[in-house]
């Protein structure tokens, strides 16, 4: 990429980041209100669905590159199965937020849009792995991708509880994807990466280390579905064997957490789609440890997820599947810290 392109892509993301802000700002004045209750961090109300301003820069800057950046594209059908699911979760996640609805109801249109994806075309078939080559799974690649795609989902909603965890988290996930799919290539997600990361920008500020505004199940929701997409899309890197494996290691702290918290409470006989508090970065802000310290870890996470990325591309195929521990084994050390904070604090079984 020449150093003119680049600048003209920071320029167009730098727009779009004053766009996201002024929705977020408009948002802030119109008031949607979160209200404090015992599964929630904060203690007065507080404004939400700010992800507005991330949703429309998103969808903004991807109907520009459908019309003009042709080079980037996809093949038309995934282009404009990733524009009709996207929209589609954040309307219903919006309305979620004015209304509230059960998990089911948001599940629904979840699966719904999650299939309009795949439907295009838009999931892994073909997965390339050190000493089997490429196995494909054929159909069994439509289903697998569908669980990810949820499980994605709902895991960046689920980790935004605390000021900036979730944004900052997304904003770190999207930069690192969006700097990985130049080197490789990978136009389409270099864009929708840089797009995203751009709304998050424009977010962010009204966000930490003081909550403005939250931005609510229309933004948690919908970063975690792009970021899931994207992830599919950046598994067909062809210069990058076990390219299935940059977004989920980009969002390992996300996903461990949301993971053992699931696991956890299932053993123990609860019902998991019931609010709780119990998710690791939960409990260890309830434990004593600084909220926005909290969240900052997180952002940690994300930025080792992203320099083990860059040494997972590096390595030599026998490497690369010992190179995701390394973002595991930060994980347990997490857990077995925040294990001992919430003892010391006698929070029950922890």
């Amino acid at each position: 990429m020449t150093l003119t392109a680049f600048a003209r892509h920071i320029a167009f993301a730098l727009l779009l980041a004053g766009i996201s802000a002024a929705l977020v700002r408009l948002m802030i004045d119109l008031g949607v209100m979160d209200r404090p209750d015992p599964r929630k961090s904060h203690q007065r109300p507080t404004p939400k669905s700010g992800g507005v301003g991330i949703v429309a820069a998103f969808l903004l800057g991807i109907a520009t590159l459908y019309e003009f950046a042709f080079f980037s594209r996809l093949a038309d059908p995934y282009f404009r199965g990733v524009i009709l699911a996207s929209a589609l979760i954040a309307i219903v996640a919006f309305l979620d937020d004015l209304r509230d609805w059960p998990f089911a109801v948001k599940l629904a249109a979840q699966i719904v849009a999650a299939l309009a994806a795949i439907a295009s075309g838009l999931y892994v078939r073909v997965y390339h792995l050190p000493y089997f080559g490429a196995v494909d799974l054929g159909w069994l690649g439509a289903g697998a991708s569908l669980v990810w795609i949820l499980f994605t989902t709902n895991a960046v909603n689920f980790i935004d509880g605390l000021d900036g965890l979730a944004g900052g988290v997304a904003l770190i996930a999207s930069l690192f994807l969006c700097v990985i799919a130049e080197r490789l290539g990978g136009w389409f997600v270099y864009f929708a990466a840089l797009l995203l990361a751009a709304g998050l920008a424009g977010f962010l500020p009204f966000n930490f280390p003081r909550a403005r505004i939250f931005m609510g199940d229309v933004g948690s929701q919908f970063c975690g579905f792009v970021l899931a997409v994207l992830g599919i899309a950046a598994s067909r890197f062809e210069r990058a064997e076990m390219s299935f494996l940059i977004v989920p290691l980009l969002l390992s702290g996300v996903l461990f957490d949301v993971a053992f918290t699931l696991a956890r409470r299932a053993l123990a006989g609860e019902r998991i789609t019931t609010p709780h508090r119990g998710h690791l970065y939960q409990v260890a802000a309830r434990a004593g440890l600084d909220a926005r310290l909290v969240a900052m870890i997180h952002w940690g996470f994300a930025a080792l997820g992203g320099l083990t990325c860059a040494a997972f591309l590096a390595a030599s195929p026998p490497a690369k599947p010992l190179l995701p521990l390394l973002p595991l084994l930060v994980q347990l050390l997490w857990l077995g810290f925040v294990r001992r904070l919430a003892q010391r604090a006698g929070l029950g079984a922890w």
